[in-house]
């Protein structure tokens, strides 16, 4: 067998250290994408203090979510990532479903951050070169970065990420800071970090905690990379940590600040009002213009990051399917030269223009609307595969202990379970509200629809190869780990003489062969 240089089956081993993990999962979140889009909405909401307080919260839930999917990642540090997962603590078909349904919702926000890219590059194009340019033609530039830089060695791609991600940060940082430094009529007030009463409108903080918990997608996919990590047991734990940390702290302290630039009684009008173009609006009262413009800049940048983390964490989940031929062998394979999942990149990189190509031919008339919209529906799909992991991971945690505490393999998954579930029906609840559609729209069924028939069409495919191919179906969620069945060695020949007389024979039942484990139940192999 050759090294893991030469196998074409294997992804760049100690390439990534936790940091650069992290980087990769912050730049799909795209903060700055988040305080302009996600979070004006909210404040239109009339939630006040509540918005920044929200973030908080769902950090909390997340981290508490973290300890149970570290766990997993330290058992199955594969490409596969919640993959991998599921199929482990609840069955391989639930795990092909969870495939599925991970690549449909990645999809669905990729798509939508496409539809993005040419709303952020306008007001740039009108004041460098004076042109203008429909959306397709900056998303047809993005994705032939992406599909270029898809093939490339992972630590490239990774540094590159990083050095976006850290100035994303410092222009949103830097917002922040001019925003406390200039607050608005009133000064900074305490009714712009606390709630006025204890009369809470109920209504308005689900809604919240719905827009909220989708703005955190992405977070999840450090998983993914924990095959190029350089602990690959470790990283992608601790990069699950310190995403989520990070990202509730910026978005919590960022979103403040708006209120503070603002004036706590005025926030919810202006976000109304200027939707979108409030971060800018406040920066241009307070910053020289260039700022404005560098902030524009990283907003452009940042979802072309965000796009690039979604292609290479799509890429390592159809390379993981292929690689234990649950998918064409030929995702399996990587570059020999760079260790990078090519051909899984490059087949990413045809579906992603098939479906741009597809949104251009039908003409959609406002881009920026439909990709908000994609990207809640993917975002509502990530949550359930967020509870789905959870479970998950009570359930093999403890079917199967190795040293972990009660904390880690129980009371957090029952909490994260809980609490994402509660977060679920809320995001279900508020469907028609998140979209901007009336309570009767076709949209308040379609998206759980749509994800349902993802994760069923998963689980026949699963039930397809188990049929077909069993032993390939043992080695579902196995990181392509070979499961070996043994069969029962011939009996010699023996004459007359030497067979046993009747009552020393074996039964009929003792005479049956002995069953391969991968072929007549291949789910008995165990993990």
């Amino acid at each position: 067998m050759g090294t893991p240089e030469e196998s074409p089956h294997t992804l760049a081993p100690g390439r990534l250290g936790a940091a650069a993990v992290t980087f990769f999962a912050l730049a799909v979140t795209a903060p700055i994408a988040v305080l302009i889009t996600v979070v004006p909405a909210a404040y239109a909401t009339g939630g006040g203090p509540l918005v920044p307080l929200s973030f908080l919260a769902l950090g909390v839930v997340l981290v508490v979510f973290a300890p149970g999917y570290a766990a997993m990642a330290n058992r199955a540090p594969f490409a596969g990532a919640m993959y991998a997962y599921v199929a482990r603590g609840l069955g391989r078909p639930a795990g092909i479903g969870s495939a599925w349904l991970a690549l449909a919702s990645y999809q669905a926000i990729q798509l939508g951050l496409y539809g993005l890219v040419g709303a952020a590059a306008a007001p740039l194009l009108r004041s460098w070169f004076g042109v203008g340019a429909e959306w397709w033609m900056v998303a047809a530039g993005c994705w032939l970065l992406v599909a270029l830089c898809g093939t490339i060695r992972v630590e490239i791609v990774g540094g590159l990420i990083a050095l976006i991600v850290l100035a994303e940060i410092a222009v949103a940082a830097g917002f922040a800071t001019a925003n406390v430094l200039d607050p608005g009529a009133g000064g900074l007030t305490v009714g712009s970090i606390l709630p006025p009463g204890p009369g809470i409108d109920r209504s308005a903080l689900g809604l919240l905690l719905a827009v909220g918990v989708l703005a955190f997608a992405g977070f999840e996919t450090t998983g993914a990379y924990a095959e190029e990590s350089i602990r690959p047991r470790r990283d992608s734990g601790l990069a699950t940590y310190a995403t989520v940390v990070v990202f509730a702290l910026l978005l919590a302290g960022a979103s403040w600040s708006l209120s503070a630039a603002a004036g706590a009684g005025r926030i919810t009008g202006l976000a109304r009002t200027r939707g979108s173009e409030l971060l800018f609006d406040l920066a241009a009262a307070r910053l020289a213009p260039w700022a404005v413009t560098l902030g524009r800049l990283m907003l452009l940048t940042g979802l072309l990051a965000a796009i690039l983390g979604l292609h290479c964490a799509m890429s390592r989940y159809l390379f993981a399917l292929g690689r234990e031929r649950v998918l064409p062998a030929g995702l399996g394979r990587t570059s020999r030269r760079t260790l990078a999942p090519r051909g899984a990149s490059l087949t990413q990189s045809a579906v992603a223009a098939l479906l741009l190509a597809g949104a251009v031919a039908v003409e959609v008339a406002d881009a920026p609307l439909t990709g908000r919209r994609l990207m809640i529906a993917g975002g509502a799909g990530i949550l359930v595969l967020l509870i789905l992991t959870s479970v998950a991971a009570l359930l093999h945690l403890n079917r199967v202990p190795n040293g972990e505490g009660a904390f880690t393999r129980f009371a957090a998954p029952v909490l994260a379970s809980v609490a994402l579930g509660a977060l679920g029906y809320l995001v279900l609840r508020d469907l028609a509200a998140l979209f901007g559609v009336p309570g009767g729209s076709p949209l308040r069924w379609i998206v759980p629809v749509a994800l349902a028939a993802a994760f069923l069409l998963g689980v026949a495919h699963a039930l397809t190869v188990r049929g077909a191919r069993p032993v390939i179906y043992a080695g579902i969620g196995q990181g392509g780990v070979p499961v070996v069945v043994t069969p029962a060695a011939p009996r010699p020949e023996t004459s007359a003489e030497e067979r046993p007389a009747a009552e020393e024979r074996p039964s009929v039942k003792d005479r049956r062969p002995a069953k391969e484990p991968g072929a007549h139940r291949p789910e008995r192999v165990q993990s």
